[in-house]
């Protein structure tokens, strides 16, 4: 069987009376409060065995991070401690240990990988800077040896040309190349143990293909144990031999992974496992073809020039967005799914008119064409849904001013009228009336989620567009959200522009999919028809690469690809090459494969 795949239990790897290389007992995390100490992590108690990958999984805010936390000894002083327990690294107690010994391990014999590297890596210092001054506060290497140490930590992380990689800066690499910078930093001392937290949430699907196969690969040739810290189930069945279950600081299930998804005891055990989205179970139904067309693309270009040279002058062009055309029609869910850089949210923010675009746009029977800026009546007509709603909602307006605010930006309603309804969508997406008048950070991520919805329902848009919308959500939360979407897709009769690179979500709320690659459609049509008979390598890619939540499954071998990926930057009056679509079937629609 191949080595990349196959997965062992604690047992097989290390002998029943080898002592556990990771032990926690009893552990209890509190924060000081003005109220009085409150406990975060209850009596929490887990081994882990050399070359063992446990898993510990729950929602946000069941206490995974500040487990991985207190035994790195990172918990925010002086208000968060651990009041109770103990954390044994092979016979050494770290809670008994001073900070500038608990140093000396951190890196040397316990490492982590972070959720978001872009936080985690200094923006002003050069990669190999980084990788270097890790190695050299842990061993007395001379300058030149450092730099082969990091050399041969990225090469093992597979970066291609990895000494090139050691000048360049954070911002100079993609998503999935700072997580495997974050990965060689961790695994450059070797170290016993390896916790990662949440260490592909935040990246497309190949690429989270790409990280998982990387770390089996190292902990097979290193023999690490790896805590891995996820809310993702489906990553849990394909990594993990042992499984934690945390909800709200407690454990409420431990158990081999066969065990916990085959028999789970516990009542929050199933629902999570329930609330997985699952490849083929998606339940979309394709809107009929008579249906009026909501929105149509015809031949969308955006480019984003590149100055250079004395006079800054524009030398290249970044083509975001090369040829692209499709419809949506009324009651329908069509949506866009590709890698990162594939142009999706450059494609919803020309619908938006938030960049400028060569092409035509037609939303609700207001069309633009090429150099026009959207009106107020097109604007109304289509909505959007951030990835972040966080971010998407002002931190000093009250909840209730911000549902009605496209009212009053739009002149639309009295103020007793504006609050009527923002009352009245409140109540449509769960909430409650009398939380109109908190701020959004009193909201929880999914509440948070409910109020951009209920903004984007505000104007009656036609079209919403629900841009990565529950990619940041915890499973359980984006079941929800996502039912929600259903209904009022229903109630409503608006379309949906569905972005996302979760194949197993687009499945799930799907009547229609394009895949997206280099700013082009390489295969469009049903969702029945792209995902039961994908015809397009890229799209066949895509769907191998997505974890399964089944621990008896063994995953398809995964081919890596070879070779630079093309790249969307082109010389200025260089076009790309536009792939032609080919009907292979009613509605089925496929780029030329080579």
């Amino acid at each position: 069987m191949n080595a990349a795949v196959t997965k062992l239990s604690g047992a097989e790897k290390a002998p029943e009376t080898a002592p556990p290389v990771l032990s926690v007992e009893g552990l209890e995390i509190s924060v000081r409060t003005g109220e009085g100490p409150r406990v975060l992590v209850r009596d929490l108690s887990f081994d882990l065995a050399r070359g063992e990958t446990l898993a510990i999984a729950g929602e946000s805010g069941s206490g995974k991070s500040l487990t991985s936390l207190a035994i790195m000894g990172l918990l925010p002083p002086p208000a968060v401690h651990v009041s109770g327990g103990t954390i044994r690294l092979g016979k050494t107690d770290l809670l008994g240990l001073p900070e500038r010994w608990m140093r000396g391990l951190r890196g040397a014999r316990i490492a982590m990988i972070f959720q978001e590297p872009m936080t985690s890596l200094n923006p002003v210092l050069t990669i190999g800077r980084q990788l270097i001054e890790a190695i050299e506060a842990h061993e007395d290497l001379s300058r030149r040896d450092a730099r082969d140490r990091a050399v041969e930590a990225l090469r093992a992380v597979r970066m291609s040309q990895p000494e090139a990689r050691l000048k360049q800066y954070p911002h100079e690499l993609s998503g999935g190349m700072r997580q495997r910078v974050m990965i060689a930093m961790a695994i450059a001392l070797r170290p016993d143990v390896l916790i990662a937290d949440e260490p592909t949430t935040a990246l497309d699907v190949t690429v989270q293909r790409e990280v998982l196969e990387l770390l089996r690969d190292l902990q097979r040739d290193l023999g690490t144990a790896v805590i891995l810290i996820t809310h993702d189930m489906g990553v849990v069945a394909e990594m993990a031999d042992r499984v934690v279950v945390m909800q709200s600081g407690r454990m409420v299930e431990q158990g081999p992974v066969r065990e916990i998804f085959a028999a789970p005891r516990e009542p929050y055990t199933r629902a999570l496992l329930a609330a997985v989205p699952r490849m083929g179970r998606g339940e979309g139904a394709a809107a009929s073809g008579i249906a009026e067309t909501v929105a149509r693309v015809e031949e969308l270009r955006v480019r984003f020039d590149i100055r250079g040279g004395l006079l800054n002058r524009p030398t290249h062009a970044v083509h975001a967005v090369a040829g692209v055309s499709f419809e949506i029609r009324a009651g329908e869910t069509f949506s866009l799914v590709g890698e990162s850089g594939c142009g999706k949210s450059t494609i919803a923010k020309a619908l938006t008119g938030l960049v400028p675009f060569e092409g035509l746009l037609e939303v609700a029977g207001r069309r633009l064409e090429s150099g026009q800026r959207p009106d107020t009546a097109f604007r109304r007509g289509v909505q959007m849904i951030f990835q972040d709603p966080m971010a998407s909602l002002d931190p000093r307006m009250r909840v209730g001013d911000l549902v009605a605010e496209p009212l009053v930006i739009h002149d639309i309603g009295t103020p007793s009228e504006r609050r009527a309804q923002a009352e009245a969508l409140f109540e449509r997406v769960g909430l409650e009336r009398d939380q109109l008048d908190r701020y959004p950070h009193e909201f929880s991520g999914g509440q948070r989620q409910r109020i951009c919805i209920a903004r984007a329902l505000a104007l009656r848009p036609r079209l919403i567009i629900a841009d990565e919308s529950v990619s940041a959500l915890d499973v359980s939360v984006q079941a929800r959200v996502l039912d929600l979407l259903k209904a009022l897709k229903t109630e409503f009769g608006i379309a949906y522009l569905f972005i996302s690179h979760d194949m197993a979500v687009v499945e799930n709320v799907s009547d229609r999919v394009a895949v997206m690659r280099l700013g082009q459609i390489v295969e469009m049509g049903t969702r029945a028809q792209l995902f039961g008979d994908p015809r397009h390598p890229y799209t066949r890619q895509l769907i191998a690469a997505v974890p399964v939540p089944d621990p008896t499954r063994v995953p398809p071998p995964f081919t890596r690809p070879q070779g630079d990926v093309p790249s969307p930057v082109k010389r200025r009056g260089m076009e790309p090459r536009i792939e032609a679509l080919t009907d292979v079937g009613e509605g089925h629609m496929v780029a030329g494969s080579g």
